[in-house]
C-alpha cells in the first residue's frame, strides 16, 4: 500500500479542522504549510480561545483527533508529521518556554540550586531541554512518569 502524501492529509486535516470550528461556533481561516516532512494546519481568526483551551488542551486534543483521522484514512500508511495550530498558540507558548527555561537556567547558575519545573507535554519539554541546552554550566533531565513528567535543570557538576 502507498504512503498517504501530505497534501492530501493536508486537505483531509483543514476540513476536519474547519468543520469543527464552525460546529463549535467560531469564525477561522484554516490553511495549511509544508516544509520537508511537516504538515502544519492552522486555524487563524478572532475569539479562538474555546479552540486553545486552558493551557492548550484543547488545540492539543485536536491534534491528536486530526492524526487519528488521518491515520485511519490512510490505513497507518501517512508520511511526515501533523501539527494543528490555533491562533499561534504553538509559537506563542513555545516562545514563553524558552523565556522562561532561561530565566530558571540563569537562576540555577546563580544559585546553584537545581530547579523542578511544572509538569509539562513531550513538546513544552522538547523546547525546555533545547533551550537550556544552549547555556553552558547547565544539564536538565526529565523525571516522573505519563501526566506528572517534568523537566529539572541543574548545574553540570551537580
Amino acid at each position: 500500500m502507498e504512503s498517504m502524501d501530505l497534501q492530501t492529509q493536508a486537505r483531509i486535516t483543514e476540513e476536519f479542522v474547519q468543520g469543527l470550528l464552525d460546529r463549535m461556533g467560531l469564525e477561522a481561516r484554516v490553511a495549511s504549510r509544508i516544509e520537508e516532512d511537516r504538515l502544519t494546519v492552522e486555524a487563524q481568526g478572532l475569539n479562538l480561545g474555546l479552540a486553545i483551551g486552558q493551557r492548550g488542551e484543547t488545540v492539543r486534543a485536536i491534534t491528536e483527533l486530526s492524526r487519528t483521522l488521518v491515520q485511519r484514512s490512510s490505513d497507518g500508511q501517512a508520511d511526515g508529521s501533523l501539527t494543528v495550530d490555533i491562533g499561534g498558540y504553538r509559537e506563542r507558548r513555545r516562545t514563553f518556554l524558552a523565556d522562561f527555561a532561561r530565566n530558571q537556567g540563569e537562576a540555577v547558575l546563580d544559585d546553584g540550586r537545581p530547579r523542578a519545573l511544572e509538569p509539562m507535554g513531550a513538546a513544552d519539554r522538547k523546547v525546555v531541554h533545547d533551550t537550556v541546552g544552549e547555556i553552558d554550566g547547565l544539564a536538565t533531565f526529565s523525571e516522573g512518569s505519563d501526566a506528572d513528567r517534568r523537566v529539572v535543570i541543574s548545574l553540570i557538576d551537580g
